[in-house]
């Protein structure tokens, strides 16, 4: 199955010169190993997709609920991280 979602050009940016290898996304949607996330650029500037894209075989997913690992006012306050790892 393809899954389509926006991303922001900075990010964009990262995957396309092989930096990032990660997403961190509101599990409000179906997904699994095997699938294709197809990641459209999209300036929040302009409130416009720029029409480039890339597709990303999935080879992991996991699910979590933050609150589990710190209280909501921790994480508004310090965000949380995404690290990659190889």
């Amino acid at each position: 199955m393809e899954i389509k979602k926006k991303i922001w050009p900075r990010h964009f940016k990262e995957i396309e010169e092989g930096r990032k290898k990660f997403e961190v996304r509101l599990a409000d949607f179906e997904v699994k190993e095997g699938d294709i996330l197809v990641l459209e650029e999209f300036d929040p500037l302009t409130k416009k997709y720029t029409g480039r894209a890339i597709r990303k075989k999935i080879n992991f997913v996991t699910k979590f609920n933050p609150m589990e690992f710190n209280d909501a006012e921790l994480i508004k306050k310090h965000g949380l991280y995404g690290i990659g790892i190889e």
